[in-house]
Formats: structure tokens, sequence, C-alpha cells
């Protein structure tokens, strides 16, 4: 059994972890309420509720335009946010033609932006593009069964076909938060993950 093995052994069995569910962000925007009551003047509607309480997928979607390329069809999460923001993956940003960096969500100054085409009206953001940083969404009373705290940057294992052990993971830790880990499509891919597969913080 070579390093990476026995590391995943010992993180699986041990009794000081919990398993975390997989959840693979898809590309998807977050309007604020001025560019919902010029896209969408009838307000949005919900397709089905997702695993972060009182977070949920809309029916309405919107085009992305890019100096390349357009990404047609990008669905719609809400409630309504502060700022647009829009999240893609690395693949993504190279079909649209922009340089989107590496950001945790809510971070979007300096970042690209790119017009948004919906059935109704189009509205162009200059700020607004991101690709998120892979992260932990965790209730408080699981933050303190295995002693972590709101911010720490710490390491997943994942017991797939590759046997990865993921960096650069930050935990967010909220009494409004269910226990979750986000990484998007690319790397849902590279690591052999799908929706509800499990992983555990490295001890």
């Amino acid at each position: 059994m070579n390093h990476i093995d026995k590391a995943i052994e010992s993180t699986l069995n041990s009794r000081n972890n919990i398993d975390i569910s997989v959840g693979v962000s898809s590309r998807h925007i977050h309007l604020s309420q001025e560019h919902i009551d010029i896209l969408f003047p009838n307000g949005l509607t919900k397709h089905k509720d997702l695993t972060q309480p009182n977070q949920f997928a809309c029916n309405e979607k919107v085009d992305i335009v890019g100096p390349k390329r357009t990404l047609k069809d990008v669905r719609i999460l809400g409630p309504a946010r502060g700022d647009t923001q829009i999240e893609i993956s690395r693949t993504d940003s190279f079909f649209l033609g922009v340089d989107a960096p590496l950001r945790m969500s809510g971070d979007v100054e300096g970042t690209p932006g790119a017009k948004l085409v919906s059935p109704n009206a189009e509205v162009t953001i200059d700020k607004g593009i991101i690709i998120a940083q892979r992260h932990i969404h965790m209730h408080t009373d699981d933050a303190k069964k295995i002693d972590i705290k709101d911010g720490e940057n710490v390491w997943v294992i994942a017991k797939t076909p590759r046997k990865s052990i993921i960096g650069e993971v930050i935990v967010r830790v909220k009494d409004s938060f269910s226990l979750d880990f986000h990484i998007d499509t690319d790397e849902a891919n590279a690591f052999w993950l799908s929706n509800g597969d499990k992983v555990r913080i490295v001890r």
C-alpha cells in the first residue's frame, strides 16, 4: 500500500471525521435584483430547491455573450444577490474568451464582464465572471464535531478510481449551511467525482 492509499484508509477509518457529500456546480448565474428587473420583469420562478437552505434553481436562463463565443441557456440561481455573479469552469472561460480568475463567491472586483441576454432584454456587466474556489459549506454543529473553524484551508480525500487528495479547499461555517463540498465540472471530471459521492477532510 503506497502513502496515498495509507492516507486514504487512515482518513476514511478515523472516528474524528465526517462524510461530506459532493455537489458538482455546473455553470450558473446569480443576478442582482436590478438585473432581474431588467431581464425578467415578471420575476424568477423556482425550478427546484438546491442542497443549501433557501437556495434554488430557477426556470429562467440567459445567454452569456463573451468576446469569442456565447454560452447558451445558462441557468439562474435564486434568490437575488447584491451583485450579479457568473460562475463558470476554466473550460468555459476558454470558450467565452475571458480570463476568469479563481475567486470565492462574492469577490468580483477586477473580474471580467459580459453581455447577458434573456428573451426579454439584455444587459452588459463590467465585472462578475469567476471560477469558483472549491469549498465546503458546513453547519456549526458539524464544525464542532471535527474541530474546524470558518475560513480554514483544508485538504480532502476522494476514494475514487483516481484516489485523489484535493487541496486548497476553503471551509465556510454558518448556522444556515448544510454540509456540502462544492466543486465545478472540470474538477469533478478530473477527480472522477459525481453528485452524492463522499469525501473526508484530511486530519
